[in-house]
């Protein structure tokens, strides 16, 4: 099985390059985020007619996540349960004994600033959250933009990014929260790379200079995390006209 997330950021502009990624890469499940598209303006034929169908939790302008699959799916789930939030940031789905959860994680904007503090309820709920699923789904995979650099090496310059928004303390400590419940950062699986990033600012040659973050994540339950064969950062569309500021993110499970 063939897991990747991409945060497309505007699936209306991004369309035909995510069409081309699916032909080329055929995974069995691609999360995007950052669709920034109403549920009935999201491109479904135009994805059947590529071979995927799709479960979707958007709004106009903002946020918005999907999951493009194959096959049929079950248990399609949006938003995180008991969670207010009018954000559209969670869609989750079963394929066959495999849980499949798309997340957009709140940026947070500034540290100590109203949406920091939303930002790190969000995370505390999506971790009560996860725990009862993994009950239920032990085979679950989290994929997502999750707006958290978890260490200094996934920092182009840890220095100037030290307790900024994305790589403070508290951030990365909810980011171990959810490694806590088992799951497992499948980039760090393996041997990777120096300075491996998977967002990169659209300022300044950020993607040119490799000025970038690592902040697409995987997580894997131990079942999916125990076969999983590679991990990688897919950097291609980054290269492409107009891209996405993010990279794909792939894993090959059994």
């Amino acid at each position: 099985m063939k897991l990747a997330t991409w945060n497309v950021n505007s699936l209306k502009v991004r369309l035909p390059q995510v069409i081309d990624w699916l032909a080329a890469n055929q995974p069995d499940a691609l999360c995007l985020q950052e669709t920034k598209t109403a549920d009935e303006s999201f491109p479904f034929a135009e994805l059947e007619a590529a071979g995927y169908r799709a479960a979707h939790n958007g709004q106009k302008t903002y946020n918005g996540v999907a999951i493009l699959y194959r096959g049929g799916a079950s248990d399609i789930t949006r938003d995180i349960p008991g969670f207010p939030d009018e954000q559209k940031r969670v869609v989750a789905l079963t394929l066959g004994e495999t849980r499949i959860v798309s997340a957009y994680m709140p940026n947070g904007q500034e540290v100590g600033s109203d949406k920091y503090a939303y930002k790190l309820a969000w995370f505390a709920a999506l971790a009560a959250w996860l725990g009862e699923e993994l009950v239920r789904w032990p085979r679950l995979a989290l994929l997502g933009d999750f707006n958290v650099a978890p260490e200094d090496r996934d920092v182009h310059d840890p220095a100037a990014w030290r307790e900024r928004i994305l790589c403070s303390t508290p951030e990365r400590e909810a980011f171990r929260r959810l490694l806590a419940l088992g799951l497992a950062d499948a980039f760090r699986l393996f041997e990777q790379p120096e300075r491996s990033f998977s967002w990169w600012d659209y300022r300044a040659m950020g993607f040119r200079r490799n000025q970038g973050l690592r902040i697409d994540h995987i997580l894997l339950a131990p079942a999916l995390a125990a076969g999983c064969r590679s991990c990688t950062i897919d950097k291609a569309p980054r290269r492409l006209e107009r891209p996405s500021d993010h990279a794909p993110v792939i894993a090959e499970l059994p």
